[in-house]
């Protein structure tokens, strides 16, 4: 009988690491989320500043993760810098987390996206047709067509990493290369009295006309209105930290993990900088604010491209999510492959099928997202869950430091970037950004708190029936 491998194969390249944290970052989000922005800032230039505060946060958080992944080059990524840095509950209760919510609804927010996208040239995937209708549940094609999807990808994932990289690689490039045509037709096509009237006032902070609120902003109620803004670009640009989860399958992985994290982070912040930079060229900021459904993309690209704008825009975010989706897929298992070697999860996902991919793990992970999918609460969760995820950045960047004086022994063949200069000034403004969602939006904060803090009851109780089999 052929033996089961037990270690994961270093299989891909530095291009295939990059395209894994570009891919990753680049969903839905960007063609979305500056309509929102837009309402709670009022004005152009403070639309860019709140992409510029995170994009900012993120390069730093990316470079500081470089020394993590240079340290411990191995699967489970963020889940085991924690675990060395603090202690096992805390890498659980990230673990948990990421399970529970982060991951799996994000997988399937993101499918669902796909679904809404695929309607407008088939609408009878339309997310408003119930087809099933369960009293306390009503089923939709798109939530349908969107387990279909994950369904799909978790298999070709199961079938080995480098079928998961093939489809990667292609569709991330596709998506970058449709991005950036997009950002160079908007600005060849830009109306000199758009563009002038929206940098107008470019520096006044309020509400936007039109929008629900008070009228002027306080100080610290303008902090917190740019807090509520970056909810929606954080989360257009998260799971960049997807490429250290599968450090195990990485060539060189010391050297390629951190330089992955600063290519594609780079990358696709440049591409979000310019793509709002076009929406302010082509679109009112009446328009951004108040887009339909907030697709802010699709009304930019009916003023560029005219009445085929529509067609281009759904296919464009359909290859993006479809590459988005796929590499969230791949990275989530090896995060559960860590836990379960720890016996923090069910020890079948601890093991590696034929083809050195956790495939149990991948399913599990398949399963909790298309509930999700049936759910309809994905949407609101991943706001609620934005609090957490930079909690567990703040906690994770702050164990440079604890490693530093823990650890000094270990090879660091990276340093991060600019320490410790870089790394205090992220965990100063992760800690402003979670304090202000407190006190201005406490309904994006507490579910995700309380999701994370059920995960305590769960750590002790799976360490007393661990110690009942041992014993």
């Amino acid at each position: 009988m052929k033996q089961q491998p037990t270690e994961f194969k270093p299989s891909l390249r530095l291009i295939d690491a990059t395209m894994l944290v570009a891919g990753s970052m680049i969903g839905s989000g960007i063609f979305i989320v500056s309509a929102d922005i837009t309402r709670n800032v009022g004005s152009s230039g403070w639309l860019l500043v709140v992409w510029l505060i995170t994009g900012f946060m993120t390069l730093t958080a990316a470079l500081s993760y470089g020394e993590l992944s240079s340290m411990y080059p191995k699967a489970g990524g963020q889940y085991v810098y924690l675990k060395e840095a603090y202690n096992p509950l805390v890498s659980f209760l990230y673990g948990w987390s990421f399970f529970t919510v982060i991951q799996t609804a994000t997988i399937a927010a993101v499918g669902v996206a796909f679904a809404k996208f695929t309607a407008y040239l088939l609408p009878q995937f339309s997310e408003d047709r119930v087809i099933a209708d369960l009293g306390f549940l009503q089923i939709s094609p798109a939530q349908l067509l969107a387990i279909v999807i994950i369904v799909v990808l978790t298999y070709v994932n199961s079938r080995g990493v480098n079928a998961g990289k093939s489809i990667q690689t292609f569709f991330t490039l596709a998506k970058l290369l449709s991005l950036f045509g997009l950002i160079v037709f908007g600005l060849f096509f830009m109306k000199k009295e758009v563009w002038e009237l929206n940098w107008k006032d470019a520096w006044e902070l309020k509400p936007l006309a039109g929008s629900t609120g008070i009228a002027e902003y306080t100080t610290l109620a303008a902090f917190g209105a740019i807090a509520a803004a970056m909810v929606g670009s954080i989360f257009s640009s998260d799971s960049w930290h997807n490429v250290t989860f599968v450090a195990g399958e990485i060539k060189n992985p010391k050297r390629n993990v951190g330089l992955s994290l600063a290519l594609g982070t780079i990358m696709v912040t440049v591409l979000y900088i310019l793509t709002n930079i076009m929406y302010t060229g082509v679109l009112s900021l009446h328009d951004i604010g108040h887009a339909d459904k907030d697709r802010v993309a699709v009304s930019a690209a009916q003023v560029i491209f005219g009445s085929s704008g529509t067609v281009i825009i759904a296919l464009m975010i359909m290859v993006s999510t479809f590459g988005c989706n796929n590499g969230l897929i791949m990275a989530g298992a090896r995060v559960y492959y860590s836990m379960a070697k720890d016996g923090l999860f069910f020890k079948k996902v601890g093991t590696l099928n034929k083809n050195s991919v956790p495939a149990f793990g991948l399913w599990i992970q398949c399963f909790v997202a298309c509930l999700w999918c049936l759910s309809g609460k994905y949407g609101d969760l991943l706001d609620m869950i934005s609090f957490v995820v930079v909690m567990f950045y703040m906690l994770t960047i702050g164990g440079i430091f604890i490693l530093r004086k823990k650890r000094p022994d270990i090879e660091r063949p990276y340093k991060a970037f600019g320490y410790p200069v870089l790394p205090l000034i992220y965990i100063v403004m992760g800690l402003a950004f979670c304090v202000l969602l407190i006190i201005y939006k406490p309904r994006f904060t507490w579910p995700g708190l309380i999701i994370t803090l059920i995960g305590i009851p769960v750590y002790f109780i799976i360490g007393k029936l661990n110690h009942n089999k041992a014993s």
